[in-house]
């Protein structure tokens, strides 16, 4: 049985605790169900499907206790740019560097892939998430004008691998 985040107040956990490991298709609702509380803009239950078949091994979730409360889902693209597509930490969990060792697991893994450098989008006023990009090395590349929907711009930010030490 599975229990709901809901039931948990937000509180402090040991990274020790978290299990990252390749999302399956189960884990697909808890993985929606973090989308929705995190962005305002949330990609299609048939995207998510389509990218867990085709990107097993850069499509993670962490796990607390037998609960989702975290993924990233990264590709290759045909110039060996490895891309963040997206990564959210369930609100409640937040705090905890459970997005920290998300981006590390799927950096060392897009690396095994063949990736030269890494890149991802994130809007210009999420400034938690780009705090940690900068944590680990990301630089933001240039500005992205009305990349969101609701016209919200962007920074492309990129890791260049040479200056990637690994987990710290």
């Amino acid at each position: 049985m599975s229990v709901s985040s809901k039931d948990f107040m937000p509180r402090k956990i040991p990274l020790s605790f978290i299990i990252v490991r390749p999302a399956t298709l189960f884990d697909l609702s808890e993985i929606m169900r973090i989308e929705r509380q995190s962005f305002r803009e949330q990609y299609p239950r048939g995207l998510f499907m389509m990218f867990l078949d085709a990107n097993r091994e850069t499509f993670l979730v962490a796990e607390y206790s037998g609960q989702v409360v975290g993924y990233v889902m990264a590709y290759i693209r045909p110039d060996m740019e490895g891309h963040i597509m997206s990564i959210a930490v369930d609100p409640l969990y937040r705090g905890n560097g459970i997005g920290r060792l998300l981006m590390e697991a799927v950096i060392d893994r897009l690396i095994k892939r063949g990736a030269r450098y890494i890149g991802l989008e994130v809007r210009v006023s999420n400034k938690g998430a780009i705090k940690l990009y900068e944590k680990l090395g990301f630089k933001k590349m240039k500005i992205i004008r009305g990349y969101y929907s609701d016209g919200e711009d962007a920074y492309y930010m990129m890791l260049d691998l040479s200056t990637w030490g690994g987990k710290s």
